[in-house]
Order: C-alpha cells, then sequence, then structure tokens
C-alpha cells in the first residue's frame, strides 16, 4: 500500500494581509449537506449548509492506491518485457525490488480541524449571532453522521465542502461522507455549559459511479433508454448486431433485461 498526503496551511488572516487590500472579505469554508435522489445529489431536507466561521489553519488531503507486489520467478520483467526463467536464483537477484502490479485506487479523504468559540457572537453570513452553548454549532455536525429516515436512500447525507474558487482538479469542492467525528470541548462556564470546541471531522470520497466509470473509462459510451426500447434494438443501433445484448445487461447489472427503465442511462462498452 502507497499512501500520499498533502498538508496545506490556510491561516484565518494572515494571507488577506498579504495580499495588502483592507477590502477583502475572508471567505468561509462552507460544508453542504446532499441526498441522492433519482441518481442526482439534491440538497438535505434535514438541514442548510454549515458556514464554519472560522477557517481551519490546515487541512489533509489522503489518497491511498494499492499495488501488489510479486516474485521475479513469477512475474514479466516489465523492463526487458521478456518472461522471468522460473526458479532462477540469478533472475531475482537481477532486480532490486518485486515487479508491482497496480490494484485500483482508494478513496481520498479530507480532514479538517475546526475550532469554534461562542465566548463572543459569531458571524454568520455577515451577522452577529449570539451562542450560549458551543454545541448548538457543532451539533449540527453530528447530525451530519446521522441517517435522515425520510430520505432515500435511508443513510447519513453526503457532504460537499468548498472553499473559495480554486482550479480544476484542485481539493476543493470535495465530496464524501463524514466517517470519522472527534469533538474536543476545552472551556466551560460555571455551570458546566461548553463555549469552545475543537473538532476532527474526517470525510471519506463519495463517487458518483457513473460519472467516474466515464473519467476512467472515456471509450465507453452511454444511450438514454426511450419508450419502446428493447436491449436487441439497441445492440443493433450501438454495434450493428442484436445478439449482444447481453454485454449490455451484464455490463449494467441489469436484473431483468426485458424491463428498461425509460430515461436510464445505460453504459455501453466497447467492443474488443
Amino acid at each position: 500500500m502507497v499512501s500520499s498526503a498533502i498538508a496545506l496551511g490556510a491561516g484565518l488572516v494572515a494571507g488577506l494581509a498579504g495580499l495588502g487590500n483592507n477590502s477583502q472579505t475572508l471567505t468561509h469554508l462552507l460544508i453542504k449537506p446532499m441526498t441522492l435522489s433519482n441518481k442526482e445529489l439534491k440538497p438535505w431536507p434535514a438541514q442548510k449548509e454549515i458556514e464554519v466561521p472560522f477557517n481551519p489553519n490546515a487541512y489533509t488531503i489522503r489518497k491511498s492506491v494499492s499495488w501488489q507486489s510479486h516474485s521475479a520467478s513469477s512475474s514479466t520483467d516489465a523492463t526487458a518485457g521478456s518472461s522471468a526463467a522460473t526458479g532462477s536464483s540469478s533472475n531475482r537477484r537481477a532486480l532490486n525490488a518485486p515487479v508491482l502490479e497496480f490494484r485500483g485506487g482508494g478513496s481520498r479523504s479530507l480532514t479538517l480541524e475546526l475550532f469554534f468559540d461562542v465566548t463572543e457572537p459569531v458571524i454568520e453570513k455577515g451577522k452577529a449571532v449570539p451562542y450560549k452553548d458551543v454545541r448548538e454549532i457543532t451539533n449540527k455536525f453530528v447530525e451530519l453522521t446521522r441517517l435522515e429516515r425520510t430520505a432515500k436512500p435511508q443513510q447519513p447525507p453526503i457532504c460537499e465542502v468548498s472553499w473559495g474558487t480554486q482550479p480544476e482538479g484542485s481539493d476543493f469542492p470535495f465530496q464524501g461522507v463524514i466517517t470519522n467525528l472527534t469533538q474536543n470541548f476545552t472551556l466551560f462556564k460555571s455551570d458546566g455549559t461548553p463555549v469552545r470546541a475543537r473538532l476532527t471531522v474526517e470525510f471519506t470520497e463519495w463517487l458518483h459511479a457513473t460519472d467516474d466509470q466515464k473519467e476512467t473509462d472515456p471509450e465507453e459510451t452511454t444511450y438514454t433508454v426511450k419508450r419502446g426500447d428493447t436491449l436487441s434494438w439497441i445492440t443493433t443501433e450501438v454495434y450493428g448486431d442484436p445478439t449482444l445484448w447481453r454485454r449490455v445487461a451484464e455490463a449494467n447489472q441489469l436484473d431483468n433485461p426485458r424491463e428498461l427503465e425509460i430515461g436510464k442511462l445505460l453504459n455501453i462498452p466497447d467492443l474488443p
């Protein structure tokens, strides 16, 4: 297993001061809960987006990539392009490391270290909001770990984490689900009410299966089912051969190939 981690600093005020522009406004990190409805992401009905009052000083992105090692006696020499001699000790000595085979990518994870303080009114969307208990804010994150029974499927929300405008291919917006939440309360009133807290929130990347498949296999095409369509007719249109309907059925894991849902997006695999 090979892992790569990126730790990026982002101060609350220092970055703005470096711009030399007093009119520059602070952009807050936003967490938008979403639910999957009819294969599309829509706003989660139980809660609106969360605006983090104090931006994180740092965040961590982690990506795991799986490789499996093979001994030289059972692998193909990647450099020479020829088969390695089975059982040859001299061939094993010729390699500095085992031959590696790619076994797939793991999900990215995003870890945020967040700070909350309600000893003074908190600025939210440009307005000062007084809080008596910091849990009035941190409980919003707890809700993101619980399922919403009115949602279908019944599961916690998928969150979209965004922070300003970034170049394409950057860390944000990040779509994922909360897989770890740690709350650390550090300051209390005389009656025990917490007024300051630090949260460690870990998101695991969520990818839409169809969109991810299109990115990893650009040669694969799609077809939207229309009224009256059958798999044999569709394969006649795309392949010129009605007998290849099983290839499309297997690629889309269709339980009943004779009943096609109108509007369903079918993946049409490329012929070998």
